[in-house]
């Protein structure tokens, strides 16, 4: 998970992403991007919203006025938010919440902490940290290697470690998203031979 300084200057982290509208009453399942849930998502909760310009929630936050899981999800009733048409039009939307100064949660790191780092895989320096994308799905840490710039999706199997006292992410990637992979016929690793 990344934290991001979104508005005003104020650390924010990334907590979900409503995925769909949930029955007719108005409520949303919830991606979850927090160990924590039931203590965020408590009733008045105010989230900051992260959605295209062109919605008609651009620009506002919503707050909390039950949060419950369902039929194994996690759901969240928003005030104002009373029906099923309502809901879809939130669809999508990514929440935010003001980081606590005082408990922050693991595996959270904000931005400009990972700015910079160097990324190692097997004890080697491969490249650096240069930015990071917040994608719906998963944040995704853009790696410089060589003269390329890497998407690597900041997920544990990926991504096990990060140490920031040290200046160094650990990556464990799968074959081929740093390097090209031979054809099953080898025309790749011969291509290189031929240079």
């Amino acid at each position: 998970m990344v934290a991001n300084d979104r508005s005003q200057g104020k650390n924010q982290l990334r907590v979900g992403r409503l995925v769909k509208a949930h029955g007719l009453k108005g409520a949303l399942k919830l991606e979850l991007y927090t160990d924590n849930p039931e203590r965020r998502f408590v009733p008045g909760a105010e989230f900051t919203l992260q959605v295209p310009e062109a919605s008609p929630w651009h620009g506002k936050s919503i707050t909390v006025r039950e949060y419950r899981v369902m039929n194994g999800n996690p759901v969240v009733f928003i005030d104002g938010v009373d029906d099923r048409e309502g809901a879809e039009g939130l669809v999508r939307a990514i929440l935010w919440i003001d980081q606590d100064a005082d408990e922050p949660e693991d595996n959270a790191w904000y931005d400009h902490q990972l700015v910079g780092l160097d990324v190692v895989r097997e004890d080697t320096v491969i490249g650096k940290v240069v930015r990071v994308e917040h994608m719906p799905a998963q944040d995704l840490l853009i790696i410089k290697a060589s003269e390329r710039e890497v998407m690597v999706p900041f997920v544990e199997a990926i991504v096990p470690s990060v140490d920031i006292a040290a200046g160094r992410v650990t990556v464990t990637p799968p074959p081929g998203l740093f390097e090209e992979l031979p054809d099953a016929d080898g025309t790749a690793a011969a291509a290189e031979d031929a240079d």
